[in-house]
């Protein structure tokens, strides 16, 4: 199968091509794995820290790719037979133990055994890959593959930290920067929150006025001042100053994921 191989960490500066496509053998499924044919794969930043070394991969050479849709080309037991054909996705966690405290919490991140698609275990810059079953989730038919695609990294941490701010209907909700994860962000809330009044801060005009398009009632600078003070803010900048910035925009008792 043809596959995007990571050799070597580098500083993008100093390596134009960082991967190489290379001819390799179709995995074969164990016990509690399922062979996928990839349809598409998403593009995070996260394979920038892979590729440059902040977050390294354990092994060399690997198959990055961590926002995977395909369909279950095989199943490595019968008793995962009946997902054959079954269209699915897998996400940045590959896997974890499943019995620590972690884990029974629904924590699997934590996990001290996690591994990390695309990290740890080959992903999905290829034409197939394995996956353990129980991290293979089936998509709905209502969405398509390219869709689908960046819901199993933006959306989940979207989601995740809609969940974290502990909004009600009605909240005041902030959004600061506004990249692939903000704009999912934004029609998570709209459709979790309909009465909820969203704020969005970035950096472009730009990206100020996509988010006006996509609903938000207000959008400005990072340091601008909102309407209101706000009931949580979502900052998805990997930077501290933004961080610095929400603080003073949100209400007493406020939260910052």
């Amino acid at each position: 199968m043809k596959a995007q191989l990571l050799e070597r960490c580098c500083l993008l500066s100093e390596c134009d091509t960082p991967l190489r496509l290379a001819e390799v053998p179709v995995p074969e499924p164990g016990p509690d794995q399922l062979l996928i044919r990839v349809s598409c794969c998403g593009v995070c930043h996260t394979e920038l820290d892979e590729i440059e070394g902040r977050t390294p991969p354990p092994r060399l050479p690997v198959i990055p790719g961590h926002q995977v849709v395909g369909t279950v080309e095989a199943a490595g037991s019968r008793d995962l037979e009946e997902r054959r054909g079954q269209r699915v996705g897998v996400a940045w966690i590959h896997s974890a133990c499943g019995q620590c405290d972690y884990c029974c919490r629904g924590l699997e991140n934590l996990c001290p055994s996690f591994q990390a698609t695309g990290r740890d275990a080959d992903g999905g810059y290829a034409e197939f890959m394995l996956a353990p079953a129980d991290f293979t989730f089936p998509l709905p038919a209502g969405i398509d593959d390219l869709h689908a695609a960046p819901l199993l990294c933006g959306g989940a941490i979207g989601y995740r930290s809609l969940r974290l701010t502990g909004l009600k209907n009605g909240d005041p909700l902030g959004l600061t920067g506004f990249g692939g994860s903000g704009h999912l962000v934004l029609q998570l809330s709209r459709h979790l929150y309909p009465d909820s009044p969203i704020f969005v801060f970035a950096r472009s005009p730009r990206q100020q006025q996509f988010a006006r398009t996509l609903g938000a009632d207000w959008a400005g600078g990072i340091g601008a001042t909102p309407p209101a003070p706000l009931r949580a803010i979502i900052d998805t900048t990997p930077a501290w100053a933004p961080v610095v910035a929400a603080l003073a925009a949100l209400a007493p008792a406020g939260r910052l994921v």
